[in-house]
C-alpha cells in the first residue's frame, strides 16, 4: 500500500492510501498542481468523473478543492473498494460514487451530466474513444464540460473529430490535453 497527498483545499495535507502495484500510477505532484491550477475556479461546486480512477488522486484533489460530487470509474474491483474506503477515511463518502466497470461500459450506468471529466488511462491504452462516444450519446458532457485527458508525452494530443483540444501542457513524461466535446450537429 501506498499512500497520496492531497495538496489543496479543505483536505489539504491529508493521506490516503492507495493500492500498490503497476496497476495504479498515480499523477506526479508537479502535474496534479499545475492541473489544479489550470482548472482554478471552475471546480467550485462541480460535478466530477474520474475515469481510470485507480489512486483516485484526482478525484480527491477535487473534492478538496470545492468539487460537489465525484464518480469513481474503476474496472479493477479490489482497487475500486480501496476508492470506497479512502473515502469513507477522508468523510467524504456522501459526495462519493464509485463505479466498479471498463469505462466505455459504466457510461451506461451513469446519470448525470458532468462539468469535469479526468482521463487518465494506462499509457499502453489507446485513446478511450469509445469511452468519450459514450458519454455524449448518454447526453452526460456536452460542450461546457471540461475533459482533461492525460497520456504520455511520447504521443501527440488526440485527434478526435468530436473533441476540440483546447490546450495542451508537457510536464516532462507526462502530458495533459484539455479537451471540450464539440456542439451535436443538428440535422
Amino acid at each position: 500500500m501506498g499512500t497520496l497527498t492531497i495538496t489543496g483545499g479543505t483536505l489539504r495535507s491529508r493521506r490516503v492510501p492507495t493500492p500498490s502495484g503497476r496497476a495504479v500510477r498515480p499523477t506526479p505532484s508537479k502535474v496534479k498542481e499545475a492541473l489544479f491550477s489550470i482548472l482554478g475556479s471552475r471546480l467550485r461546486d462541480a460535478r466530477v468523473l474520474d475515469l481510470f480512477a485507480g489512486s483516485g488522486a484526482l478525484g480527491f484533489e477535487s473534492l478538496s478543492r470545492g468539487a460537489a460530487h465525484v464518480t469513481f470509474v474503476e474496472r479493477h474491483r479490489p482497487t475500486a473498494e480501496a476508492l470506497r474506503g479512502a473515502a469513507r477515511a477522508l468523510g467524504v463518502d456522501d459526495r462519493v460514487a464509485v463505479v466498479a466497470a471498463p469505462a466505455e461500459r459504466a457510461a451506461r450506468v451513469l446519470d448525470a451530466r458532468y462539468d469535469v471529466v479526468f482521463a487518465d488511462p494506462p499509457y499502453v491504452q489507446p485513446y478511450p474513444q469509445a469511452a468519450f462516444t459514450a458519454l455524449r450519446e448518454r447526453d452526460l458532457i456536452d460542450p461546457h464540460t471540461t475533459v482533461v485527458y492525460e497520456h504520455s508525452s511520447r504521443t501527440g494530443a488526440p485527434d478526435d473529430p468530436q473533441m476540440q483540444l483546447e490546450r495542451s501542457e508537457r510536464y516532462g513524461e507526462v502530458a495533459l490535453a484539455f479537451l471540450r466535446p464539440r456542439a451535436a450537429e443538428t440535422a
